[in-house]
Formats: structure tokens, sequence, C-alpha cells
């Protein structure tokens, strides 16, 4: 008979085998046995997986995915590993402002980055008509140029991991190969270079996945520059007539394949790489001040500038603009386009509506991030404190999420919750907002696991084994002794997974039910349509409501925490009262007292 930290294991890893690696497994399926999911149960061979390499379109497809991946990685990897080892070594002026920054990128949605760069560089764009850069347009409109955008918007990847690599000072190597004769530059390149080189590779892994994956950049690059990619094939297979979901399950399939060589990469590079370098003379890194540290302030304000400045500073240019083409005179300058997010009025090829379509963004976001901060909670308790024996597939299950992008996840749902039978039994979800949350919560579930399993790793099992010999049972154990305890961590889960859902435009496109208006589907078809004055104050304004949001959830919780805290506190102090009053109306002490 299965004890109660088996059940509960039991019962996550099946929920999260539903809603996380089924889908997964029903595109990879899919490429063999087209119409499984859909009433036709016949192999036809792994002749379509070779159409891959025949097809142009196709062909053309991968090979962009290919090489903007490794452009990116190899890009991005140089921008944030120079950048963190500057951070981790140096203490200046501008550190702190480089790492929001990089925070700031990183919670940013790609499509939203992508379009600012679209308004900046474009050939009537802002560099063009009110800077004469008219040479912007040809420089990163072609691939070279997009590899450098994308590489200035997934460097935080790289950066994070490098830093967090050089928290630990292990000075004691380079000394040794300055008593050799080495100097500064030998120093690094032979001893602290090759030290990093775990972190570098994961970093590097980190932005080669996420730039692959990535789905915004084509969706905001179509309206000016033919360059399709394996997500964008992806999404143009099943809104094309008549829908081809063959084709989609084949590029779903070879991406996801794309990405699981690179984690087998990955793994094979940490196993063979020394990293095991920390000993007892390991010591926290201290940073020093530099001899001129206004050559570190510039540097990091101009690259700031580059990579936030522009694609942000752009949409908020146009955002004011009265018309694009006649730059920043003040004639110009207005707020209509932002009256008109608040405007019913129709237009030309759709009924956009701000109001709503952030009502159901927020909603479904807000939902998501309850549900998978429970989920994290439960998985994250059942790794650290059970003895679950299938641990290793509930961190699969946990992770896989991370790795899979959004377009694949919502190619998966469409098959597996697109059945007529479902219909019978009324769980036919396929159309309606319910499957569009449970999409975003396997999305939101690897951030949510992730920030709860450090605050897990800080109790004592024996708290728990003291309250289990006691009677408590693994339900009320987790509500009256874990939960009051990694309650902080709940909270940073559920603004992770609220902040990250409401601007998710890859399963907002492949989900989203009819006549239900989602947000970044709001922003990406008024910049498709050329409404970029429409578009961008939907960014700016939906973007700050979120930040505001985020801000005002925090401030409550930690308020919250605060009057708990308090009034624990009091009743505590309450509880001794007797106790003192006995002991001076005696002249004795509450030791006396009790005994």
């Amino acid at each position: 008979m299965m004890n109660s930290g088996t059940r509960w294991g039991v019962s996550i890893a099946l929920l999260l085998f539903i809603v996380i690696f089924l889908p997964l497994l029903a595109v990879l399926l899919n490429a063999v046995l087209p119409g499984l999911f859909f009433g036709e149960m016949r192999f036809q061979g792994f002749g379509l997986l070779g159409e891959m390499f025949r097809r142009p379109l196709w062909r053309q497809s991968f090979t962009n995915s290919l090489w903007l991946g490794l452009g990116t990685a190899l890009l991005g990897t140089i921008f944030g590993a120079c950048l963190a080892m500057v951070r981790a070594r140096w203490n200046f002026a501008t550190g702190r402002v480089l790492d929001a920054g990089v925070w700031l990128l990183l919670i940013t949605p790609s499509f939203m980055l992508a379009q600012g760069w679209v308004l900046f560089a474009g050939a009537d764009g802002i560099a063009s008509r009110s800077l004469g850069m008219s040479w912007m347009t040809s420089l990163l409109f072609q691939p070279t140029g997009l590899m450098m955008i994308m590489a200035l918007s997934k460097f935080p990847l790289a950066y994070l991991t490098v830093l967090a690599s050089a928290e630990w000072n292990v000075s004691q190597y380079g000394h040794a190969a300055r008593l050799n004769g080495a100097g500064p530059w030998t120093v690094w390149r032979t001893v602290e270079l090759p030290l990093s080189a775990p972190s570098i590779i994961a970093g590097a892994t980190l932005v080669f996945i996420d730039t692959v994956g990535d789905f915004g950049l084509p969706a905001a690059l179509s309206t000016v520059y033919r360059f399709p990619t394996l997500t964008y094939s992806i999404y143009s297979a099943i809104y094309q007539s008549p829908v081809r979901f063959d084709m989609a399950g084949v590029l779903a399939f070879y991406l996801v394949a794309l990405l699981g060589l690179a984690m087998f990469v990955l793994l094979i590079s940490l196993r063979k790489s020394r990293f095991d370098f920390l000993n007892a003379k390991a010591i926290k890194t201290v940073k020093v001040r530099p001899n001129r540290t206004y050559v570190l302030n510039a540097i990091t304000i101009v690259f700031l500038a580059i990579s936030i400045g522009i694609p942000i500073g752009s949409s908020l240019c146009v955002s004011i603009m009265r018309r694009m083409g006649d730059g920043f005179a003040f004639r110009n300058l207005t707020l209509d386009h932002y009256l008109s997010l608040f405007s019913k009025t129709a237009t030309d090829y759709t009924q956009l509506s701000f109001i709503e379509g952030m009502m159901h963004s927020l909603a479904i976001a807000a939902v998501a991030a309850v549900l998978s901060m429970i989920t994290g909670f439960i998985v994250a308790y059942v790794l650290t404190f059970t003895e679950f024996p299938m641990k290793g597939g509930l961190q699969l299950f946990s992770i896989v999420s991370l790795a899979v992008p959004g377009i694949v996840m919502g190619i998966g749902y469409i098959f597996v919750w697109n059945q007529k039978w479902l219909e019978y039994v009324n769980l036919h979800l396929y159309g309606t907002p319910a499957l569009l949350v449970i999409a975003v919560i396997a999305g939101a579930i690897p951030y949510a696991v992730r920030v709860q399993l450090g605050a897990f790793g800080t109790i004592s099992s024996s708290v728990l084994n003291a309250a289990a010999v006691q009677g408590a049972g693994t339900l009320g154990r987790m509500v009256h002794i874990v939960l009051p305890l990694v309650r902080r961590s709940l909270l940073l889960a559920v603004l992770a997974a609220f902040g990250t859902s409401v601007f998710d435009l890859a399963l907002a496109s492949m989900l989203q039910p009819a006549n239900y208006i989602l947000m970044p589907v709001v922003i990406d078809q008024a910049f498709e349509f050329g409404r970029y004055g429409y578009a961008t104050a939907a960014t700016i304004l939906s973007g700050s409501i979120l930040l505001l949001l985020i801000v005002l959830i925090q401030f409550a919780g930690e308020a919250a925490f605060r009057w708990s805290d308090r009034r624990q506190q009091k009743s505590r102090e309450m509880k001794n009262i007797p106790a003192e009053s006995h002991r001076r109306s005696h002249g004795g002490s509450p030791y006396e007292f009790n005994s």
C-alpha cells in the first residue's frame, strides 16, 4: 500500500504528465502518425520527415532557425559573459543599473522588443526619417543584423548564468600562475576563463534554446522582412487554408529535436568539464573599485541605451506621434493613440478593445499564477520531503516546458484536446479560455517550482517528522508547517508566473478562443496592419499596468506578512501574561510556576 507521500507524488506526476509531457509527446507522434489524433490510425512511414529537406520553405526555415540560434548564442554569450565578469570583479556606479536593465530585458516579451527595433530601423522608421540614418535598414534587416538584435535581447540569460558562477573567488590558482611568470592577460586566458567554461557553455545553450524557440521576433519582422523560421512556419501551417496539422507536426518535431540536441551538447560538455574547483580556500568575491570607473560607467550606459533605449524608446516615441514619418516636431505630438485604446469603434480589419483584451489577459494570468504556485508548492514538497521513488521523472516533467517553445506546446494542446470523444465526457476544452489557462499553467510551472525549491531546502525535515509523530497528515504538514515558512517564496512564485504569462504571444496566437480578445494578439494584429501608434500605445500602457500591478501585489503581500507577524507576536505575548502575572503576585519566577 502506498504511503501518503507516494500518493501525493503519483498524483502530481500524473497531472504534470497530462498538462506538460502529453502535448509534447503528441507533437512527436504526429510526425509519424499524422492522423492519430483525428480518427485515422495508420502509419505512413517516415517519409514525411524527409520532406523537411526537400521543400524549399521548410529547409529555409530550418536553416534560418539554426544559424540565427548559433549566431545569437555566440554574440549574446560574448556580451553577457564579458559584462558578468566585469560586474563580478569591479564595483562601479552603474553596476546596479546594469542588473536592473538585465532583469527588464528578461521579463519584456520578445515581440515587443522586436517591434521597437522595426519601428526604429524600418524603411520609414525613426532612424531613417528623423535621424537621417537610412543605412540602418540594410544594416539590421539581414541575417547578421538579426543576430545582433536577438543578442541584445537574449544576453541576460548568459549574463545571469556567468555572474552566478563568479560569486566565489579562487584566486590561489591565479596567484600560482603569477608566481610562474604569467601576466594578467595570460592568467585570465589560461586560468580564469577555463574555470568559467561550464557556466559560459550553459549560458550559450540557454541563449540558443530561447532564440530558436522564439516566436515574437519572426512575428514582428513579418511586416517588413521575410525571414521564415521554424516557429513562424508552424504558425503559418495552422492558420493557412486548409489547415495542415501534419506539416505543423513535422516542423515542430524538428524544432524539438534541435532543442533536444542543444540540451544533449550541454550535458556532455558539463560532464567533460572540470568545475569542481571550489574548495576550503574559496571565498566570496570582493568587488574592488577600478582606477577608471568612468570607462565602465560609459560602456554600461551606452550598452543599455542600445539594448533597451532603442526598442522601448522607439515604441514610446511612436506612441505620441501623429504620424511616424513627420518626426519629433511639436505639432506632431499627440495623445490620441492612448485615447483610442479606450474607443470601441470598429476598425477595417477587426474589433480591437484594449480594456477587454487587457482584462482577459490579466484574468488568465492571475488564475494560472495561483494554480501554478499551488502545483509548484506540491512538486517542491514531494521533491524535498518525501521518499517518492520517481523524483527524477517528476523533475523532468516540471522543467520540460521551460525548454519547449510555446508554439510547440500550443500545437500539442490542439492535438490532445481537439478530440470529438471529449464532447461526450464534457472535456472538450479546445476553443475555450479554460484550455488557454491550462497551457499557461504548464508554461509557468517551471518558474514556480524553481522559485520555491530554494526556500524548501532551508527547512529541516525533523520539524515535519515531529509533526508526523504527533499524528499530522501530509496535508496538515503542508498547510500548518511548510506554508508559513515559505510564504515569501510563494509570493515570488505568483509574481514570476503572473509576469511571464500576460504577454505570451505564442500560446495566445495558437489557443485564442473565437471572439475572445487577448492583449498580446491585439498588439500583434495592430502592428501587423500598420497601426503602429495604437500598437505602441497599447504596449507602453499595458506594460506599465502590469509593472504597477506587480509592485502593488508585492507591497500588499509584504504588508500582510508584517501584519501576520505582529499578530502572532502579540498572541504569543498574550499567552505569557498568566505566567508573568503569577510571578509578580507570588514573588516567584515563571519557571517555578511552570514546574
